[in-house]
């Protein structure tokens, strides 16, 4: 194995098994999961094998033959959009989604330039991969440029008035830094879990006023779903409908299959059909039977089980204890988030904003897993918890999470 594969924990941990929102060790030990959005509907869930199992045992093929699943799907998938957005593409990963979106984007509007938020992470692709710059993947990105994140906490306004205006005057900037290049605008790719930069909640109306400087530039608005949608941020089904965004492209990955590689892309027919009559495109294993089936059962989970609704209540649950936690530990910075996807701003001095170290942080989620929990981290600095589990979590399950970060920070105060 390359040398590029790392761990998260000081020591590795080796998992054999998975159930619900429970990871075992080869000893035994049970651990909390509170980091796999991949699972979407929780570990092994039995509706999802199943689904995979029986149709592995009859087919799996390409999109080459039609099959009922991958139409099933599209038809399915394509009813939780909004009527416009009516037409899939299927894939296997969240870059492969990503890096179609792209390149429908600049087949449509005839331009090729790009914007995305500083520190975004998108994929790894090497189109994909070069949107984010910390990775500096010298492939020539005089086509792409970076805005600042509309981050409230620790962003170069502060917590000002007019923060809307500001931020999205960010990407305006951006916007107009391609334009002195003479480079038009194909398409800003949006996360709107903000992720990558912390986990953030924009101010009210700044994505409606980046979409506008977007479509006024000429190019096409992409949301990447991969990991704001299926639920994820609690209210809505996806990130967009929460901030009242009206998308051209939408992107989907991970959670879909709930571990099993399946993605898509999901347009407008203009847009697609469009795309059909200048260029073409085939994946192989997008839209296999296998994946179809796997897919369609991971959102009959989400129906039968009202794992909305339940993201809704539990996120409320879990942000109470959040903001205990904050009032009670100086080095909690901030804590954002909504749903089932938090992030906690650690900060080695709180009138500063110092960010605390990686190492630090690396030194809490080991501290975390040692209490049975499993978190990660995020953000620009690295210095940001982030709690973000399986859909089927529960208010019990947030409750052991709270307890174990509340002793795993009395550690650090001592």
């Amino acid at each position: 194995m390359g040398p590029t594969y790392s761990h998260f924990y000081d020591e590795p941990l080796n998992l054999v098994r998975g159930e619900g929102v429970w990871l075992f060790d080869e000893q035994g030990n049970r651990y909390l999961d509170c980091y796999n959005n991949v699972v979407s509907v929780g570990h092994c869930n039995p509706n999802v094998v199943k689904a995979l199992s029986t149709q592995a045992a009859l087919l799996n093929t390409h999109t080459r033959y039609i099959h009922e699943n991958v139409v099933r799907l599209a038809e399915k998938l394509s009813s939780k959009f909004p009527e416009k957005l009516d037409t899939c593409i299927f894939v296997c990963t969240g870059t492969e989604a990503n890096d179609l979106a792209l390149q429908m984007a600049r087949v449509v509007t005839g331009n090729y330039g790009a914007i995305v938020t500083d520190a975004a992470y998108h994929g790894n692709s090497v189109a994909i991969g070069a949107m984010d710059p910390d990775r500096k993947v010298e492939v020539g990105t005089e086509w792409l440029e970076t805005f600042e994140p509309p981050n409230t906490y620790r962003g170069p306004h502060g917590d000002g008035e007019d923060l809307a205006e500001f931020y999205a005057n960010e990407a305006g900037k951006a916007i107009d830094r391609l334009s002195a290049k003479d480079i038009d605008l194909a398409a800003a790719m949006l996360d709107l879990s903000f992720d990558s930069n912390g986990i953030l909640i924009p101010p009210e109306g700044y994505l409606e006023k980046v979409t506008d400087k977007v479509r006024a530039a000429g190019g096409i608005v992409i949301v990447d779903e991969v990991q704001a949608g299926y639920c994820r941020m609690g209210d809505y089904m996806w990130g967009f409908e929460r901030y009242n965004v009206d998308p051209d492209i939408v992107t989907l990955g991970k959670p879909m299959g709930a571990g099993h590689p399946v993605a898509a892309v999901v347009t407008t027919r203009e847009i697609a059909s469009k795309f059909a009559d200048i260029d073409s495109y085939f994946n192989t294993f997008g839209g296999n039977p296998v994946s179809a089936a796997v897919a369609e059962a991971v959102l009959d989970e989400i129906d039968a089980k009202k794992l909305l609704e339940s993201a809704t209540e539990v996120g409320a649950h879990l942000a109470a204890g959040l903001e205990k936690i904050k009032q009670r530990f100086r080095f909690v910075g901030n804590v954002q988030g909504s749903g089932l996807f938090w992030g906690i701003d650690l900060v080695k001095d709180p009138s500063t904003k110092e960010p605390m170290s990686r190492q630090e942080l690396r030194h809490i989620t080991t501290l975390l897993k040692n209490e049975g929990v499993l978190m990660g981290s995020t953000g620009r600095y690295g210095n940001c918890l982030k709690i973000r589990p399986p859909l089927v979590f529960s208010k019990e399950n947030a409750d052991q999470a709270l307890a174990a970060i509340e002793k795993t920070f009395e550690k650090m105060e001592s």
